[in-house]
C-alpha cells in the first residue's frame, strides 16, 4: 500500500478520466504511470451485446441440428463473418 497526495482539482480531473476510462482511479493511475495504454470506445456495450445474442443464437441452432429438430442450414459463411467480428474486436480491444 502507498500513499499518495492529489490536490482536490488534481484528483476530480483524475476520476474524471478514469470514470470515462471505466477503470477504478488506482487502474487509472497505474496504468498513466506506467505508460499502458488507455483505449476508450465509446459503443462497445452495445456491440458486444448484440455479438453475445448472435453467439446464443448460432449455439441454438446448432443444437437444434445436432439433435435432428431441424434441418441443418450452412452457416459456414455466417459462421466466418462472426469470426472476423471477433478478431476485429480483440485487435482493437490490445491496440493491434
Amino acid at each position: 500500500m502507498v500513499a499518495m497526495r492529489f490536490s482536490p482539482e488534481d484528483h476530480a480531473a483524475i476520476k474524471v478520466k478514469a470514470d470515462r476510462a471505466k477503470m477504478n482511479f488506482t487502474e487509472f493511475i497505474t496504468n498513466s504511470a506506467l505508460n499502458k495504454p488507455i483505449v476508450i470506445i465509446n459503443g462497445l456495450d452495445d456491440v458486444l451485446k448484440e455479438q453475445k445474442a448472435i453467439g446464443r443464437n448460432l449455439n441454438q441452432l446448432t443444437t437444434l441440428c445436432n439433435i435432428g429438430k431441424i434441418k441443418c442450414p450452412d452457416l459456414t459463411e455466417v459462421k466466418k463473418g462472426f469470426g472476423k467480428i471477433i478478431d476485429y474486436l480483440y485487435d482493437i480491444s490490445v491496440g493491434a
